[in-house]
């Protein structure tokens, strides 16, 4: 079992084997490939990922960096996240053991819904707490990501262009619209965050729909904190926005500005991730976009008279 690195081949088994000499290994399963990464499942519990990037002093300097920003991210985070094991820099390799719980994206929509208001509103106080740390704590161990929201515009209609078709015809209009006006939105202070707080890194019990852990904190960055609340915007819909602002507890950033910059980004990346569900085959991720497009993208009310 193995992945492609350069011209050479990395036996998951072996890494482990001389990381971890008294762990014995039953079993070793494919769990699934990013952009950015390849990730393995060990014995149903432990995680073994490589980073994808080519230049083996980036690679390492990625997982090196990873590595201490979860050891960073722990002692912030008032939710679980994962707490590296090993990590080999040169293979681009980051090991931990599993959260307990499942990803919420894979739990049906109905059992999702119904604990929609809890759940968001612990992720508005898991943010929260993110977002209070200094900025210059965190500096060193993530970039900086805020791009204007004419780029945004610009990649969603890129996107746009190659999902057309499958966006369905009552919603196409109000996305054209859309990315065809010029926003103009009060800024934010930016702060430490997540940066892909899709329900896909989201872990929770599946009966109590208890949250158990955040995962994948590859894209953490400094960042506009109306991000993340846009991502929870589009997965969950407008009451876990609301929730989830309810119980943002901070006195630092106008929350009028970060609900209207969370729809901005809601409607952005909403198409992203009907393109990554097409490109990759993920029928869960096209199914939620398809779902979200009812609150992201309203049908006109001259198009309901006509039909």
């Amino acid at each position: 079992m193995g992945i492609r690195d350069g011209d050479r081949a990395v036996d998951v088994r072996d890494v482990v084997a001389a990381q971890l000499p008294d762990y014995r290994i039953d079993s070793v399963a494919l769990l699934g490939e990013g952009e950015d990464n390849v990730a393995y499942e060990i014995n149903g519990e432990l995680i073994v990922r490589f980073n994808k990037e080519p230049d083996r002093e980036s690679r390492a300097a990625r997982v090196i960096e990873e590595a201490g920003l979860l050891a960073a991210v722990a002692d912030i985070s008032p939710l679980p996240v994962p707490e590296p094991c090993f990590e080999v820099g040169e293979q681009g390799c980051l090991a931990y053991f599993k959260l307990p719980g499942r990803p919420l994206i894979d739990l049906p929509a109905v059992r999702r819904s119904a604990h929609v208001r809890s759940i968001a509103a612990v992720l508005g106080r898991f943010l929260a707490a993110l977002h209070a740390v200094p900025v210059d704590r965190m500096a060193d161990l993530v970039d900086t990501d805020d791009q204007p929201e004419a780029v945004w515009l610009d990649e969603a209609a890129q996107t746009y262009e190659t999902i057309a078709d499958m966006v369905p015809r009552a919603h196409r209009s109000a996305v054209e619209e859309f990315l065809g006006a010029k926003p103009v939105m009060d800024r934010c202070d930016l702060v430490f965050s997540h940066n892909d707080l899709g329900i896909e890194h989201v872990l929770v019990e599946a009966v109590s729909g208890t949250i158990t852990g955040v995962i994948d904190w590859s894209d953490a960055a400094i960042v506009d904190p109306s991000y993340d609340f846009g991502l929870i915007y589009r997965d969950l819909g407008p009451v876990a926005l609301d929730m989830a602002l309810d119980s943002y507890r901070t006195r630092a950033h106008d929350l009028r500005a970060i609900r209207a910059r969370a729809a901005f980004y809601a409607r952005c990346s909403v198409l992203e991730d009907m393109a990554y569900g097409l490109e990759h085959g993920l029928r869960r991720y096209l199914d939620n976009s398809l779902a979200a497009l009812t609150w992201l993208y309203p049908i006109p009310a001259h198009w309901q008279a006509v039909n």
